[in-house]
């Protein structure tokens, strides 16, 4: 299998056709190697429009998705950033690339194991692994300017809206089957937040992702 012609069409044929254009995403997308993230009896499957099971229930979103939370966060060199559901690391890498500093928390330990090992085998040092249950957020390195929830929930946890700083930014998919929505959700005082629903979509749930008490904005 050519990796090289298997990047370029995954970015040509599903990235760009779901309005990610910022050239910066496009060429992390090409740089960041979504095949070392992978295990390895998907690696064949690296580059194509699925959602690839990692084991313990988890799933690494399709490219697409990844690409285009990682567009609508629009970090800046200098945040930092929280990352719930930690996978394979290769969303976390991509988030590393652009951020500061990236926080990533995930509930498996085989999981944390994976991540750790292949950011570590990349040679991406602004990250760090933490196992906890990340729908409670990671107080110690809070407020973030951008939280990403790499999965999908019933609603937003409010101990993650509040982890943001004001004028951060979160992204998420939010609801449950059959409608779900990808949401950037902005703080904007101590208090207000602004959401934008950004497209349908379904992702699958992260784990103690159960209904519980919703924020009011």
């Amino acid at each position: 299998m050519d990796m090289e012609q298997a990047r370029f069409n995954m970015i040509e044929q599903q990235i760009r056709p779901w309005e990610v254009l910022d050239p910066v995403v496009l060429d992390l997308l090409s740089e960041v190697k979504r095949e070392e993230f992978v295990p390895a009896e998907q690696k064949l499957l690296a580059f194509a429009d699925v959602c690839l099971p990692l084991g313990s229930g988890a799933a690494m979103l399709e490219p697409k998705m990844e690409a285009r939370l990682l567009q609508e966060l629009g970090l800046k060199s200098t945040d930092r950033v929280l990352e719930i559901g930690s996978g394979s690391g290769y969303m976390a890498a991509l988030l590393a690339a652009r951020a500061e500093f990236v926080t990533t928390v995930e509930i498996e330990p085989a999981l944390v194991k994976m991540a750790r090992d292949n950011l570590q085998q990349a040679g991406i040092a602004n990250v760090a692994v933490e196992q906890a249950d990340g729908l409670k957020g990671w107080a110690a390195k809070a407020p973030y300017d951008a939280i990403v929830i790499s999965g999908s929930v019933p609603v937003l946890p409010d101990a993650l809206l509040q982890q943001l700083k004001v004028g951060g930014r979160l992204v998420a998919v939010v609801g449950t089957l059959p409608v779900m929505s990808a949401q950037l959700v902005t703080r904007t005082g101590e208090m207000t937040f602004n959401t934008i629903n950004l497209f349908e979509t379904v992702a699958p749930a992260l784990r103690n992702a159960a209904a519980g008490e919703q924020f009011t904005f």
